[in-house]
C-alpha cells in the first residue's frame, strides 16, 4: 500500500525534491528515451502528490489550479516507478490526485495531456478524449477531460 503526502513546493525537503526529480528522470527521460527539459520552472506553482512505498518515492503527480495550463485544473507528470507498476499503484495515485484537486482547487473539472497509449487507463478514472493525437516531445499525446 502506498502512503501519500500532498505538499506545496516550499514544503518539500531537499531529499524529497531530489527523489521525485530522480523518479521523473528515470521514467520520462531514460525509460522513454526522451530528451526534454523536465525541470521546467513550473514545480514551484504546483501541488505535489507523492506516493511512498517502503520509504521510497515510487509514484508522483503534480497538480495545477484552473487557468495555469488549461481552463480547468490539471494533473501532470503522472509517474509510477517501473519496478512497481504491476501493483497497479497508478490507480491509487490518480484517485488521490483527483481528490486533492477537488479539495484544494474546489473543482471537479480536470484536463490532462495524456500519453496516447494510456488512454484506457485514464478512461477508468472518467476521463474522455477531447482531441486528436498530437506530438509532445515526440511522444503521441491526447487531451482528455473529466467533469
Amino acid at each position: 500500500m502506498l502512503k501519500f503526502q500532498i505538499k506545496r513546493f516550499n514544503e518539500l525537503s531537499t531529499k524529497e525534491l531530489y527523489n521525485l526529480l530522480k523518479l521523473r528522470s528515470e521514467v520520462f527521460v531514460v525509460e522513454q528515451n526522451c530528451v526534454y527539459q523536465d525541470v521546467d520552472g513550473k514545480d514551484e506553482k504546483a501541488l505535489h502528490v507523492i506516493g511512498c512505498y517502503e520509504n521510497e518515492i515510487v509514484a508522483y503527480t503534480r497538480l495545477f489550479d484552473k487557468g495555469f495550463y488549461f481552463d480547468e485544473a490539471s494533473i501532470g507528470r503522472v509517474v509510477v516507478s517501473q519496478k512497481l507498476r504491476a501493483k497497479k499503484f497508478g490507480h491509487d495515485l490518480m484517485k488521490v490526485s483527483i481528490e486533492a484537486i477537488e479539495k484544494e482547487f474546489n473543482t471537479s473539472k480536470i484536463t490532462i495531456s495524456a500519453q496516447e497509449y494510456l488512454k484506457n487507463f485514464y478512461e477508468t478514472h472518467q476521463f474522455k478524449q477531447t482531441s486528436e493525437m498530437y506530438l509532445e516531445d515526440d511522444i503521441p499525446h491526447i487531451q482528455m477531460k473529466r467533469s
